[in-house]
């Protein structure tokens, strides 16, 4: 009768058991700013922002209140969080008609990014803008930013370099939505299938405009 083989050290170690990794925590989430005090942080930040933007010699807007229009809960407003921190907001519309452009868009309007870290936060923005649009099936992201004098006249030109080099179009410049003369800016959408392990995202899709619906 033969005895079985003895199994070797390495034959009898067990066999290792598959498991799946959870894929790790996004470091920033785009969400709404759904309670009071979201909101009220938003408008501490604007304010903030204004501050920051007058000391540096940049126009801040003179026919609305853009913080009150945050506090306010039926503005559809978001924000971009680092660890429950708010490092920026702004309200998103879907809307066809801007008095400039062509075609529908995702709007962002009132964006404010918090001092001292604006170009990092407004590259995080573009991505998550572009990538948004696309996933709402419109081509373009459209925004505005205050244009008191010359599209070339520093310290503005300076500021519109920075969001041409993260992917920004200056199509000019001229009335905005709230009456004050404006740079416009385009944006192409754009399918970012990697960027949800960087942003999450947890943002309502803003309802079409009347005249959106109507031309669907």
């Amino acid at each position: 009768m033969t005895r079985p083989a003895t199994p070797t050290a390495s034959e009898d170690r067990s066999a290792p058991v598959p498991f799946t990794q959870a894929p790790p925590a996004a470091i920033y989430e785009m969400r709404m700013l759904s309670t009071a005090a979201e909101r009220e942080e938003a408008a501490a930040l604007v304010q903030d922002r204004q501050r920051w933007l007058t000391l540096h010699g940049l126009p801040v807007p003179a026919r609305a209140n853009i913080p009150a229009q945050f506090r306010e809960a039926q503005t559809l407003s978001a924000g971009l969080f680092e660890d429950g921190r708010l490092l920026s907001c702004m309200i998103l519309e879907h809307t066809p008609d801007l008095g400039w452009g062509q075609g529908p868009c995702l709007f962002l309007g009132c964006v404010h990014t918090l001092p001292g870290q604006s170009d990092d936060i407004t590259r995080l923005i573009t991505l998550w803008a572009s990538d948004f649009a696309a996933r709402l099936d419109l081509h373009v992201v459209r925004a505005e930013t205050l244009a008191r004098h010359a599209l070339e006249a520093e310290p503005l030109a300076a500021l519109l370099r920075r969001l041409t080099d993260t992917g920004w179009d200056v199509g000019g410049s001229g009335p905005g939505r709230d009456g004050d003369r404006v740079a416009r800016l385009e944006l192409l959408a754009e399918h970012r299938p990697g960027l949800r392990a960087l942003i999450s995202c947890q943002v309502h899709a803003p309802q079409p405009a009347p005249d959106d619906r109507s031309n669907a």
